[in-house]
């Protein structure tokens, strides 16, 4: 069960995924980081199937890179997120699909816009100014639809982040302890205490 929240702000991206590695019933690890850093000035959190979640992950991380080497320079988080969609689109089309939901975040250091991608595992993808994966989407949704702020500072993203944490807590029969939270800007990827 995993769940994973993103939102823009004021200049920046903040992306949030619980950190508990469960199969069924069975909690196997409290301190998994569901969120990669891709480049620089782009992340993206990921959930659903185990296996697939790790591998599609690290199968992006090391393709953009590559294009980084060989190009001599990172994707933009458009062109990234796009490539990330057909990617997962067409393995979709094969014999072994990944089941992998994602969240996308990044900033544009050529025109200082943050950037933040809602994709499905069917390969759907949706610019969006905030954005939910699993369980916690539920109820964390409606709190992001009324409290978030495009012109927000960090600190106000921030709170409305804890907000959707606290309400998933009060509401959801299991709740994961702790989430491990990142926040990408101009001056990179940092993971900050929520």
């Amino acid at each position: 069960m995993d769940i994973s929240f993103a939102l823009t702000g004021k200049g920046y991206v903040i992306v949030a995924a619980d950190t508990t590695a469960a199969r069924s019933i069975v909690k196997m690890k409290v301190d998994e980081d569901k969120i990669k850093v891709l480049s620089p000035h782009l992340l993206m959190a990921f959930s659903g199937e185990p296996g697939d979640t790790v591998q599609f992950a690290e199968y992006i991380e090391r393709n953009i890179r590559l294009y980084q080497i060989r190009n001599t320079y990172a994707l933009r988080p458009p062109s990234a997120a796009s490539w990330i969609r057909r990617a997962l689109a067409d393995s979709l089309r094969s014999r072994r699909p990944y089941a992998v939901n994602l969240l996308v975040g990044g900033y544009d250091t050529s025109t200082h816009t943050p950037h933040l991608y809602w994709v499905d595992y069917l390969g759907t993808m949706s610019e969006v100014p905030f954005a939910a994966h699993g369980y916690g989407a539920y109820f964390a949704l409606s709190l992001l639809d009324r409290y978030h702020d495009p012109e927000a500072p960090l600190e106000e993203g921030l709170a409305t982040l804890r907000r959707c944490l606290d309400e998933v807590a009060k509401r959801l029969v299991v709740t994961p302890e702790k989430y491990k939270v990142k926040v990408v800007d101009k001056d990179g990827v940092r993971e900050v205490e929520i």
